[in-house]
């Protein structure tokens, strides 16, 4: 392996990121999963080991779900829809909450929404707050 591609591929990233905003707007007006609306966490994994990681929904007015737990292997990225996240519990849509996710590997975590609530998608991506702490 080129030294440029080793250096690419070394761990990248925090431990510990926080999403302080959080919503899965209830209604969708597209077809498919592709225009459902949905929240994200876009995870990325370059680091040469696999990612454990586990995530805790808080909300305004009731305890926190999870852990919620999941794997990202080394050198891919995961797209995870918090619409798809069932166990312990479903993320309630229409609901605002935030989210701590932990990893045992640096990872780089990004949060994307799309609400189709409108026949004018509305989309946000922002990167979360990244602490090794």
């Amino acid at each position: 392996m080129n030294r440029l591609k080793e250096k690419i591929l070394q761990s990248i990233g925090k431990k510990r990121w926080a999403i302080a905003e959080g919503y899965i707007p209830p209604d969708s007006t597209g077809e498919g999963p592709e225009f459902v609306s949905h929240e994200t966490a876009c995870i990325l994994n370059a680091g040469g080991s696999d990612a454990r990681i586990s995530i805790m929904v808080f909300f305004k007015d009731r305890e926190p779900a999870g852990p919620y737990r999941i794997a990202v292997p080394a050198q891919r990225t995961l797209h995870l829809r918090f619409n798809d996240l069932t166990d312990p519990e479903p993320i309630p849509l229409g609901t605002d909450y935030a989210s701590v996710i932990e990893s045992d590997v640096p990872v780089v975590v990004q949060h994307t929404r799309l609400d189709s609530r409108q026949a004018e998608l509305g989309l946000l991506s922002t990167i979360a707050y990244g602490s090794d702490q």
